[in-house]
């Protein structure tokens, strides 16, 4: 080879060119094997393999993250109707939004008969710990925004692969009930410019922001990659990110979730309701497991845990104040 290239340069440079056409086709496989190659300032390249459906595997958030394809957004041609929405997808007369809002009701979310219209609940919204039992007072809102899905590559999807992701049921990461003014707050904004207010919830916001950039190939600019590592790194480490479809679904979402994070403050706000109160469930441990949100008067005084951190049916915040009359709610002890 060192003889070749010492009589035929030209030789050796199209071999040269040779080597590079054959890496790319294999980066193209490596991709196609659902890994993703980050290559960035220089830095050694990372390939992590991501968790698929029905996995036990679960990585940390920065593992992930640290898949993700760096590059510069794509902010051209977007417009919100290239992401049809909100569908009725299994034919049962309940659209996205819907659905959502009965998978998300912490209690048997009312039901209008005609037309499947979510007349009352109770949501507790975890971008500012607000509850409420009007529906109207909520958004249901893409994590990641449909315009920051385009600029990150779904600019090149088909028509189908994006009414997919604006509707997008088979994880409860991605479509979630808020209040409407944090939604609006929030608007199109990525990481780097916009967190949620309601800080304890920040560590799951970024792990969940991480898991659904992945699951669906998009790309990230720099100054979102390097606020998400920054934050993560310093207050994430250890939240971890479940495979896809494990966080539950629209249809039965389950409490649990893509991240590890601290328990969340008691709620601050409450809409009127005659709604019945959230249950709670048990635990193998013996220990009554619950969740920060509406007890029944009957449990006023009782114990409980949720996440490992004791709580208690009260209906005074911690600060001793009274909630509305005839609210009670778990809170920490």
């Amino acid at each position: 080879m060192k003889r070749s290239t010492l009589i035929f340069p030209a030789l050796a440079i199209a071999v040269a060119v040779g080597c590079v056409s054959s890496s790319s086709s294999a980066t193209s496989a490596s991709v196609e094997a659902r890994k993703t190659t980050t290559t960035l300032k220089k830095k050694k390249v990372v390939t992590t393999t991501i968790a698929p459906k029905g996995s036990t595997v679960t990585n940390t958030a920065l593992a992930v993250l640290a898949t993700i394809t760096v590059q510069n957004e794509r902010p051209k041609g977007y417009s919100r109707s290239l992401f049809k929405h909100w569908i009725d997808a299994d034919g049962d007369s309940c659209d996205t939004r819907e659905e959502v809002l009965i998978a998300e009701s912490t209690s048997r979310a009312q039901v209008d008969a005609y037309g499947c219209k979510v007349i009352e609940g109770d949501w507790l919204s975890p971008y500012d710990n607000v509850a409420h039992t009007n529906p109207s007072g909520l958004d249901i809102d893409h994590m990641i925004p449909l315009k920051e899905a385009w600029d990150s590559g779904a600019w090149a999807w088909s028509t189908a692969k994006r009414q997919s992701f604006a509707n997008d049921l088979t994880d409860a990461r991605s479509l979630i009930a808020v209040t409407a003014g944090q939604n609006r707050s929030k608007s199109d904004r990525d990481p780097s410019n916009w967190l949620p207010p309601q800080t304890q919830y920040r560590c799951t916001y970024l792990a969940e922001w991480v898991a659904i950039k992945a699951h669906w190939k998009l790309s990230m600019d720099q100054s979102e990659f390097g606020r998400i590592k920054n934050v993560l790194t310093a207050s994430c480490g250890s939240t971890t990110i479940a495979p896809w479809g494990t966080a539950g679904s629209a249809k039965g979402a389950t409490e649990g979730g893509s991240a590890v994070t601290t328990p969340a403050s008691p709620p601050v706000t409450v809409s009127p309701s005659d709604s019945p109160p959230a249950t709670t469930s048990g635990s193998n441990s013996g220990i009554r497991q619950v969740s920060p949100v509406r007890c029944a008067k009957a449990d006023f005084g009782k114990s409980g845990e949720y996440r490992g951190t004791p709580y208690i049916c009260s209906d005074r915040k911690q600060d001793g104040t009274l909630y509305k009359p005839n609210y009670y709610f778990w809170r920490p002890a």
